[in-house]
């Protein structure tokens, strides 16, 4: 079994050495990761810089680029295979509900999956990295429960299960009180907290994004939930944003629209212009 491990807070983070420790004894892992932090990067892509790849004392590569630039990189070419496995964490606080969209924990793992590979973003819910050996070893009993399926996978024999991805969030607790895993729904933020504004020595207005928006939508059924009550909490994530329940009336509304052109309804711009 090939994994590779990617994360967002860089390559010298503790929960990317931890995930490394923990699953270095059951598959063949490498880790190709952000030279620094790059929290909340998203699916972003590095177009217009060059990139390098580096390799620190401990074997761990890492590349002056986002999450998704890493796995990207080392899927198209600089592994040489491809892996069974795309594992991205474990990121220093949560990334749950609409934390997904901004996250470079996510995007990374994702990158994965739209190359068609398994992947899994690992989590932990506080910052600080408080228990993080045990959070380790419960991404390794997940990968370990799923290696059966990912060897079918590898072999051909169930391509229907692949690719798939779980956004999954471990509770900084020891192990004595970490409950077990809850799959489950995301949850939902509260907008986010308003910009700070500071000024700086050359009296210019200075803005940092505000901190996230508190708990909105918390209740039983969400990773919000489960997290809270000490389950390890996985989601499957899908890709595809199309709103399929307003397909209808959005199509309805183009049918109006091109309706009201071909009889003129509409003036076209030159028209309109006249």
């Amino acid at each position: 079994m090939k994994i590779l491990i990617c994360n967002d807070d860089g390559y010298q983070a503790s929960g990317i050495i931890a995930l490394y420790e923990a699953l270095k004894d059951i598959a063949d892992v490498e880790v190709v990761a952000p030279e620094q932090n790059n929290s909340a990067k998203s699916n972003a892509l590095t177009l217009h810089s060059p990139m390098y790849v580096q390799t620190a004392a401990n074997g761990f590569r890492y590349i002056n680029g986002t999450p998704a630039d890493c796995v990207h990189i080392a899927l198209t070419g600089l592994l040489g295979y491809r892996p069974d496995l795309v594992v991205s964490g474990i990121n220093n606080g949560a990334n749950m509900g609409d934390d997904t969209i901004y996250s470079g924990t996510v995007g990374a793992a994702m990158e994965g999956y739209l190359f068609g590979i398994p992947s899994i973003a690992f989590s932990q819910t506080e910052k600080g990295w408080a228990h993080i050996d045990v959070a380790g070893r419960r991404a390794r009993d997940l990968v370990q429960q799923l290696m059966p399926s990912l060897e079918k996978i590898a072999e051909g024999a169930q391509p229907t299960l692949a690719p798939w991805l779980l956004n999954v969030n471990i509770p900084n607790l020891p192990d004595a009180q970490l409950q077990g895993y809850k799959v489950c729904r995301l949850g939902r933020r509260h907008a986010a907290e308003r910009v700070i504004t500071q000024t700086s020595p050359r009296g210019e207005t200075m803005y940092w994004i505000g901190g996230a928006g508190a708990a909105k939508e918390e209740g039983e059924g969400t990773d919000f939930f489960a997290t809270r009550h000490g389950f390890v909490s996985i989601t499957p994530l899908q890709v595809d944003l199309t709103d399929h329940e307003r397909l209808p009336y959005w199509a309805q509304t183009a049918a109006q629209l091109s309706q009201a052109v071909r009889s003129g309804a509409v003036a076209e711009p030159a028209q309109a212009a006249a």
